[in-house]
């Protein structure tokens, strides 16, 4: 099961900030914003990166 890609509330109007994220197959979380347009993360990854902005 893929998802379509969202954008994070905090990306920039003009769409030239912008992080976007979706969740694949294989528990993997897909990540691509202005200055690194690919990244895949783990769940487990993705949670902690959640962690650490949150703090």
């Amino acid at each position: 099961m893929t998802t379509a890609w969202f954008k994070s509330t905090f990306s920039g109007a003009a769409n030239d900030n912008c992080v976007e994220v979706r969740f694949t197959e294989g528990s993997l979380v897909a990540v691509r914003d202005s200055k690194n347009p690919s990244a895949t993360l783990t769940i487990p990854t993705w949670r902690h990166f959640l962690t650490t902005l949150t703090r």
